[in-house]
């Protein structure tokens, strides 16, 4: 390469007359970093399936193992619902016993806590069918509660409508 050298620093004017066209430039250019596109083409595609992967085994090792029993999701569902009905049936009887109605929001949210111990003892136990049936007896509780309240009431205002009738 000294010979190279030479060269050009005794020949440099000469050589700095010409000037090369631009696609030279580009083809430098493109040579120049082909390499490194290539490399980070496939670390970026490395990080995707690691991206991709991570993802995947969070949402498999995740699921909440309970929902694997379709009776149980379906008694959930269900009993779930006659709660909320028996609760929105039983709201506006309510509001002339505010003692009761937090005393029944008491209760259910003692059934609450109790149901969602419940639940993590069956992440543990999936085909423990005692831990499933204590659920279910959960849910149980809570709509005999429920019904028995809105009975009570019901029974309240139809005793109060009579006394009204009667006095006119």
């Amino acid at each position: 390469m000294d010979r190279l050298e030479e060269y050009i620093r005794k020949n440099r004017k000469e050589l700095d007359k010409y000037n090369p066209s631009p696609e030279v430039w580009k083809g430098i250019r493109s040579n120049m970093h082909k390499g490194r596109r290539e490399l980070i083409r496939w670390l970026s595609a490395a990080a995707m399936i690691v991206v991709i992967l991570a993802i995947a085994s969070f949402f498999y090792v995740g699921k909440d193992k309970g929902k694997n029993n379709p009776e149980l999701v379906e008694s959930e569902i269900y009993y779930n619902n006659l709660v909320n009905d028996l609760y929105n049936e039983a709201t506006p009887l309510l509001t002339g016993y505010p003692d009761i109605e937090k005393e029944l929001l008491s209760d259910l949210s003692q059934l609450d806590s109790i149901c969602n111990d419940i639940k993590k003892d069956l992440r543990d136990n999936v085909d423990n069918q005692e831990v499933i049936e204590a659920l279910i007896n959960n849910y149980r509780i809570k709509t005999h509660i429920l019904e028995d309240m809105l009975d009570v009431l019901k029974q309240n205002e139809n005793t109060s409508e009579k006394n009204k009738d009667n006095a006119l």
